[in-house]
This record gives C-alpha cells, sequence and structure tokens, in this order.
C-alpha cells in the first residue's frame, strides 16, 4: 500500500519551493521541518490551540495573517507565499543573521521569553499586527487593547505573557507612523 502523494510549490522567506511530491495529508509544520529545514515553528499542542507553529501568509492584497501548520495541511499553501521566523532580521551573504528585526529586539530588550518555545509563533504574531498598523494606525489610547486582540491567542506556558505584551506595545509606540494622536 502506498501513501498518496500530490505535487506542492510555494514560496518561502522568498524561495520558490518545488515542485515537490508530498503526502496527500502532510501538515505544514511537518513540511516545514522535513521538507524544507525551518524548523523555528515549534509544534506545541498539535491542536491549533496554542499557536507556537504559525507562519504569516502573505496574501496578494498585500496583507498577511497568520497560519496554524500543525492544523493545516502542506497543500493549502499551493502557489501562497510564506514567512517564517527564519524570515525576520537581516542575514549576510552566509546566511548569518547579522541585524535583529525591530520586533526581536524589543523581546530580546524585554527579556520577553522564558524557554522560548512559544517566541516564534509570538514574533510572527507582532509582525502581522505592525504590518497592519503601518496600514491602518491606530489611536494610542488604543495600542494596549489592540495589543492584546493581536497575542491574545498565543499560549506561553512559562507565563511570560506581561513581558511579551509590553515588548510589542514599545515596538507600536516606538515606531513611527503606527500611532495617531497624543
Amino acid at each position: 500500500m502506498s501513501i498518496p502523494t500530490e505535487s506542492l510549490s510555494l514560496t518561502i522567506n522568498g524561495k520558490a519551493i518545488g515542485p515537490l511530491q508530498v503526502p496527500a495529508n502532510l501538515m505544514m509544520i511537518d513540511f516545514l521541518h522535513e521538507y524544507a529545514g525551518l524548523t523555528g515553528s515549534r509544534l506545541g499542542c498539535g491542536q491549533g490551540i496554542c499557536h507556537a507553529c504559525v507562519v504569516i501568509l502573505d496574501k496578494p492584497d498585500g496583507t498577511s495573517e497568520e497560519i496554524r501548520t500543525c492544523i493545516t495541511g502542506a497543500l493549502f499553501f499551493q502557489g501562497k507565499r510564506v514567512r517564517t521566523v527564519e524570515a525576520h532580521g537581516r542575514r549576510n551573504a552566509q546566511g548569518e543573521t547579522v541585524e535583529l528585526s525591530p520586533i526581536q529586539q524589543k523581546f530580546l530588550d524585554h527579556y520577553s521569553f522564558q524557554c522560548g518555545y512559544c517566541t516564534p509563533g509570538f514574533v510572527n504574531a507582532a509582525t502581522v499586527l505592525v504590518e497592519r498598523l503601518r496600514r491602518q494606525p491606530i489611536e494610542r489610547a488604543q495600542v494596549e487593547e489592540v495589543v492584546t486582540q493581536a497575542l491574545d491567542h498565543h499560549i506561553c506556558r512559562c507565563t511570560g505573557y506581561v513581558r511579551y505584551h509590553q515588548a510589542v506595545k514599545d515596538v507600536v509606540l516606538s515606531t513611527p507612523g503606527l500611532t495617531t494622536g497624543v
């Protein structure tokens, strides 16, 4: 008995991948780890609850959204553009990280993580939020509420929520153009 396969082509972190034959029921988290060699997204609950596994799906209209890879099949991403946590920061020609993204830097400044397992999901969530705010700034008075909404679905088993929230608020408040008002 053989496992049914289908062809998959997509773009991950700006690089075209495929076409590759993959099992028809392969979850995206497994594709990232086993086929693409990208292990930054974490398999936490395996049920789509904790959001440690999220990647960023870049839509044709220029918007982006988080997608849980532990419950989303790899074939869902056929022809799509995806960013993983490995896409953040700036790398040199050898692929070494030479500069963190502003979100990653604020997480480090605030020591927002403890074990770090959930951090990739929080980085991607904060990135999607900042990109959204670049298109649609919010009043400064709304920052607390908007950050809470953006991070609300992410679970940190070490209870590092306060520092993640502080870091994201700091990014939003210190980045010109994301907020309006005083």
